[in-house]
């Protein structure tokens, strides 16, 4: 069966259906001489699409338009395949992450780039919530990849092809060494799919993948003189301001900012990046949290949103966060260090979440306790 894919330029969204292809055994052909804003607007286009979009996909059968549509719809071609999983509970979780990859990733990494390519009207407030999103799905992914290399099973399927695909961008436009090194796992998985061979055939058509160094800058808004520069006006003697118009008084100096109650504590004998480094090479066991977890992908966003609101003790804290079992309900585990004897205060205050997780004081002095 022939099947042709229309569109303007190789992009993520094309490369999901042409790595689809590579891993199904299904040839694609590609529409030739496609001109965006000619091409699309024809009317035999605006019926295989009628909001005139690219990708589309032109079959035997009829027209298909969406790009993880028509990559499910090639994947589908040839039976045989692992894409889909091999049994309805893997179906189940791979459309999972395709929802999830496109609603919580992908969704908040347009919105962040668009105004930096030039699409889109740069607002503070808004970009520094897409931001919030995007490291909010990127920890819950994190988790989830914490012992596997794929998102599902124990091969490729299209879930890891439609996420790698989604988060091409990011790598390329906005996740720079310091904003991943957050989400290791993530950064591993990564660069694992898209140096698979069916992956870097394609994707790399696109130009190498590299890491940004730094987050895509604004365009430049500054526009060329348009008029010959006029002859310099002649300098007058500057007149003098009347009384209403002097000069303001000089603003009070700002105060300085009060400490955190956690920096005027004596110094501390341990050194917590020892102990961080300590600690990732031993094995540990934590403590139970609770049963009330029976959806996997709730349960993450739970505990990554836990993560991302105890940032602001990054300096003070290190902390370990496990969700566990195959089967609902998951159970949460965590252990904490904190700087000084006690969960600060301003934790309490600000974390809204922390009352929600049952804490022990753990007494190093308690044999049973430490083995637990």
């Amino acid at each position: 069966m022939e099947v042709a894919i229309m569109h303007s330029e190789l992009n993520k969204n094309v490369c999901k259906t042409l790595i689809a292809a590579e891993y199904a055994g299904v040839e694609i052909k590609m529409a030739e001489n496609f001109q965006m804003g000619v091409s699309n607007k024809t009317p035999k286009f605006l019926k295989m699409n009628p909001l005139g979009k690219v990708p589309a996909l032109e079959t035997p059968e009829g027209p298909i338009f969406e790009s993880n549509a028509i990559a499910r719809y090639v994947a589908r071609l040839k039976p045989g395949n692992t894409l889909f999983g091999s049994s309805p509970i893997e179906y189940g979780q791979i459309e999972q992450w395709i929802d999830f990859s496109a609603l919580e990733l992908d969704a908040n990494m347009r919105a962040w780039v668009f105004p930096r390519l030039g699409y889109a009207t740069y607002i503070k407030s808004a970009e520094e919530s897409y931001i919030s999103g995007v490291k909010r799905g990127l920890g819950a992914l994190n988790m989830h990849l914490v012992s596997r290399a794929f998102l599902v099973g124990e091969s490729v399927t299209l879930a890891d092809i439609i996420m790698t695909c989604n988060l091409v961008n990011g790598f390329k436009y906005l996740f720079t060494k310091s904003f991943t090194s957050e989400f290791p796992h993530v950064e591993r998985y990564f660069w694992t799919m898209v140096n698979q061979p069916n992956f870097s055939k394609i994707i790399n058509r696109m130009g190498q993948v590299k890491q940004a160094d730094v987050v895509l800058p604004f365009p430049s808004t500054k526009k060329p003189d348009a008029k010959p520069k006029s002859e310099p006006k002649k300098e007058e003697a500057p007149k003098p301001k009347p009384e209403s118009e002097a000069a303001p008084e000089e603003e009070e100096a700002p105060k300085p900012k009060p400490k955190n109650p956690l920096d005027l504590l004596p110094p501390s004998k341990m050194v917590l990046d020892d102990w961080k480094r300590l600690y990732s090479n031993t094995k540990s066991n934590f403590r139970e949290y609770n049963d009330e977890n029976t959806v996997s992908f709730v349960t993450m966003n739970k505990v990554g949103g836990f993560l991302q609101r105890m940032d602001l003790a990054r300096k003070y804290a290190f902390g370990k966060m496990l969700i566990i079992g195959n089967e609902p309900p998951f159970k949460v585990k965590g252990l904490w260090i904190f700087r000084g004897p006690e969960i600060p205060k301003f934790v309490m205050d600000e974390c809204y979440d922390m009352e929600l997780y049952e804490w022990t004081k753990v007494d190093l002095s308690d044999e049973a306790q430490k083995a637990s």
